[in-house]
């Protein structure tokens, strides 16, 4: 405020609107009653651009979980007619949780990212809560213990909420601490906060989402790090371990993530039956089958035959009946999520929000990618479900709440140089 007696700011450097909120990071400023307006105080014009929601990001994730929808009942419902005596079971059972996950979306888009702040440290207790209840008392499916039971939710997989909970705590800490991996021991600090997850995550044989909880935080990690090559050797050792790791299972032939690398490299040695090699063989026949326009929607030969066709395995009959070119859409859907993203990333007012944003972008395209690489046998059988299509009530509503924090963040953006030099800021909320 100028002081009496002293120079009037100039217009050119400040910019004047009494009907409008002023907008800063932490606070917001009320506007002047009309009597007040003469008086009104000239603000600093803002570095930040206030707008809507990226809607071609919402446009995309709406798309996505309507196909996941369509592709859940259509790879499912001949199996759950025999099973349930219910064709339609898997869908009366997923469209909650989408219409649950639509409202957590639209809801984390409304809601200021910078109240996340004061949630991080409740989420990452909540999420060790829960990790250790599985380790105590958890369900045991397919030699992997990753869920447990709530009333009326019925499944509840945590480890989907670890991958929320690294994306906070990292960008906190980054944020916070912004100087703090210059130094070895901060860097260990930080990874140490990452892998407590990680451990928790994997310790019941989660192995998998053990992996996709430590790349991003880690990930994450390394983009914030000034210093590469730090990371190219714990890059290095950790994915020697993991290799050493499966390569000694595979080898010893203990436990079914040794089969399972085994069957990677042929599946067709033990496909008989129900042995390790059957469910990607049987992938691997409905991806060939495909064509270049599928089958048809409703019309898969192999979804009866693969197990977990509804989770895990549902590009394979999307590949199937939709065909080379109907894969390639979905593929194409997710690049324009990815691209989007990181555009938001790109653009976020500041370092949180920057962090989170490439967070998200990160797990959901790099969980694709793992997804659709198990169905094609590019990579040995993690178990992942493909995000927004695969079923799976825990996955579907914290990717949609992850992808509503995206929304949020893509409303501010830092003010370009040209707009601020004219003073067409806008300062809405």
């Amino acid at each position: 405020m100028a002081q009496r007696g002293s120079a009037a700011p100039q217009r050119d450097d400040y910019d004047y609107d009494d009907e409008q909120y002023y907008y800063y990071p932490e606070t917001r400023v009320r506007r002047p009653q009309h009597k007040d307006r003469e008086q009104a105080t000239l603000r600093p014009k803002l570095d930040i651009l206030i707008g809507n929601i990226d809607m071609t990001l919402f446009f995309v994730v709406t798309i996505l979980v309507i196909i996941g929808i369509i592709m859940v009942l259509s790879a499912s419902h001949a199996r759950m007619a025999i099973v349930q005596d219910d064709a339609f079971y898997l869908l009366r059972r997923n469209i909650p949780f989408a219409l649950f996950g639509f409202v957590a979306m639209n809801v984390a888009a409304r809601v200021h990212y910078v109240y996340l702040r004061k949630f991080v440290w409740v989420l990452y207790a909540g999420t060790v809560f829960f990790l250790v209840m599985v380790i105590v008392g958890g369900l045991a499916v397919g030699g992997a213990t990753r869920w447990f039971e709530l009333p009326v939710i019925g499944q509840f997989q945590p480890s989907e909420l670890a991958k929320a909970s690294v994306i906070f705590a990292v960008a906190h800490l980054v944020d916070k601490y912004p100087t703090a991996l210059k130094s070895w021991s901060n860097l260990f600090i930080f990874a140490g906060m990452v892998a407590v997850l990680v451990a928790l995550v994997w310790a019941p044989g989660g192995f998998s989402q053990g992996l996709i909880v430590g790349s991003i935080g880690f990930g994450m990690i390394f983009i914030a790090s000034p210093y590469i090559w730090r990371f190219v050797v714990m890059g290095v050792s950790a994915v020697a371990g993991v290799a050493a790791y499966l390569g000694i299972t595979a080898l010893l032939g203990t436990g079914f993530r040794g089969a399972r690398v085994m069957a990677w490299l042929d599946p067709w040695a033990d496909r008989g039956g129900r042995g390790v090699g059957y469910q990607i063989v049987q992938s691997l026949y409905a991806v060939a089958s495909g064509g270049m326009f599928g089958e048809g929607i409703g019309q898969s030969m192999q979804a009866s035959s693969i197990p977990e066709v509804h989770n895990d395995m549902i590009f394979a009959v999307i590949v199937e009946e939709l065909g080379l070119v109907g894969a390639g859409l979905i593929l194409l859907l997710f690049a324009i999520f990815i691209w989007r993203g990181i555009v938001v990333a790109m653009r976020a007012p500041d370092t949180f929000s920057s962090m989170i944003a490439i967070g998200i972008v990160f797990a959901i395209g790099f969980q694709a990618v793992i997804n659709v690489g198990v169905v094609t046998n590019t990579i040995p059988n993690t178990g992942v479900t493909l995000p927004f299509i695969s079923y799976g009530g825990t996955s579907l509503v914290v990717f949609m709440g992850l992808a509503g924090v995206l929304l949020n963040i893509s409303k501010y953006s830092k003010a370009e140089h040209a707009k601020r030099a004219t003073g067409a800021v806008d300062v809405r909320r």
